[in-house]
């Protein structure tokens, strides 16, 4: 990272976020940055933002024990009305993750009670970070359990059914495209968009509630709330869809589709997280800045600059990848992550590296697994691939161009020492500066 990218990330994350002053308001930055992917009419809810003082809500269904990167996009647009004088609730489904919105390809398979208590604790305790709970825009965190477990099956119906119409719940897109495959649909899933019309409704009445967010994929979900509050309170309230985030080959980032980046650091590491924002695409990079950090529209324009000026240097990637990381995962955990990275590569320290940051660092390498009596330099450069022959890698170690652990193999019988290990199991091989391996010794 050059040091003016180093210094703007500092700054940003030292800024504690704010909103970009350099636009008109709130809503238009919001625009800007790509965060309304679809709204109720935009010229109300535009006046709504400007005015100030709204309760809002987003939902996160607890169907795993952690967020992903498509939450944090909700979450982030979230933090950022916070920051405008609005005040957010976070909603963590203990009663619609009982059940999961439906998907497009076949039905949830239902997780137990207990299960869906645990990943709402899980979720809580991920949000709290990102969102303010104690200022003058203080969030709350709130519960759906809370108001649906009383209720009766008799009460949901007449109290909340009767306000749906079969006919409007078919056509919305994902329980149209159910319905016509092999699978089909449940009764609960097809419930489901009355569930988050009712939480919607209860946290209009306790709250006075007046907007929802949600990922734009659940639209027809967060449609189902307007209109109930429409035919119940004769209200009209807002929803806003924000953006899908997709890889590479335009699929969507998530659970569903098996490709999710989590924010849990055992379900997707540190470094694997921070890998996935320096790896994004020079045509993504400044989307992506917009989008997860809180950059001035003026920083974003000199990163886009340095992408079309000097790609080589990956400064935007580099400035995504430790904003988004220290947000989700602390300063520390983001410079240990650069760190980890160096050292790999023989500018850092080795021996300094914990063990899950070592594992994970060196998972996506080639790594070969020995026995303890097995390991003899010469062998597992030709084992690992980082030589052709035995006589390569001879060569190699002759050359001076040899390394384990970073240092430099200088004899070409040399056999690593069960001493010299990371963590008394693992070694790292490299020849010469880019080409990198891993040995993990098998128990005897």
């Amino acid at each position: 990272m050059s040091d003016t990218a180093s210094a703007a990330v500092t700054a940003n994350i030292l800024a504690s976020q704010s909103n970009d002053p350099s636009f008109e308001n709130l809503y238009q930055e919001l625009v800007w940055r790509g965060l309304i992917h679809v709204s109720t009419d935009a010229e109300s809810l535009e006046k709504a933002i400007a005015d100030g003082g709204l309760t809002l809500y987003c939902g996160f269904d607890p169907t795993a024990p952690s967020l992903h990167l498509g939450h944090l996009v909700a979450l982030l647009t979230v933090r950022r009305l916070q920051l405008g004088g609005h005040y957010p609730l976070a909603l963590v489904g203990g009663s619609t993750g009982l059940i999961g919105d439906p998907r497009m390809t076949s039905e949830r398979v239902l997780n137990s009670k207990e299960t869906v208590a645990s990943w709402v604790g899980d979720l809580q305790e991920q949000i709290r970070p990102i969102l303010d709970f104690n200022g003058d825009h203080a969030a709350r965190m709130v519960n759906n359990l809370d108001w649906t477990a009383p209720l009766s099956a008799i009460d949901f119906l007449r109290e909340i059914g009767k306000h749906f119409r079969v006919g409007t719940m078919i056509k919305k897109e994902i329980v149209a495209s159910r319905l016509n495959s092999e699978e089909g649909i449940s009764y609960a899933e097809f419930s489901y968009q009355i569930l988050q019309g009712l939480d919607y409704l209860e946290l209009y009445r306790q709250y006075g509630c007046t907007l929802q967010l949600g990922g734009s994929d659940q639209w027809g979900n967060l449609t189902s709330g307007t209109e109930l509050i429409r035919k119940v309170e004769g209200k009209a309230v807002h929803a806003l869809g924000t953006p899908l985030i997709t890889d590479s080959s335009g699929k969507k980032l998530g659970k569903s589709e098996g490709n999710a980046i989590w924010l849990n650091p055992t379900m997707t590491s540190p470094f694997e997280f921070y890998q996935y924002w320096l790896n994004v695409a020079d045509a993504d990079v400044i989307d992506r800045l917009k989008v997860f950090t809180f950059f001035t529209r003026d920083e974003i324009a000199d990163f886009d600059e340095a992408v079309a000026q000097r790609p080589h240097a990956r400064e935007a990637q580099r400035a995504l990848a430790f904003a988004v990381t220290s947000l989700v995962h602390g300063d520390a955990a983001a410079l240990g992550v650069i760190e980890a990275s160096k050292a790999l590569y023989g500018n850092g320290d080795l021996t300094a590296l914990d063990e899950p940051t070592l594992v994970a660092a060196t998972a996506q390498l080639e790594n070969v697994s020995a026995p303890a009596s097995g390991l003899g330099v010469v062998e597992l450069f030709v084992a690992s691939g980082l030589s052709k022959s035995n006589s390569e890698a001879r060569r190699t170690i002759g050359e001076g161009g040899a390394y384990v652990n970073n240092v430099k193999v200088t004899d070409p019988d040399a056999v690593i020492d069960t001493t010299e290990l990371l963590h008394g199991k693992y070694a790292l091989l490299r020849r010469g500066k880019r080409n990198l391996a891993a040995v993990t010794v098998a128990d005897d």
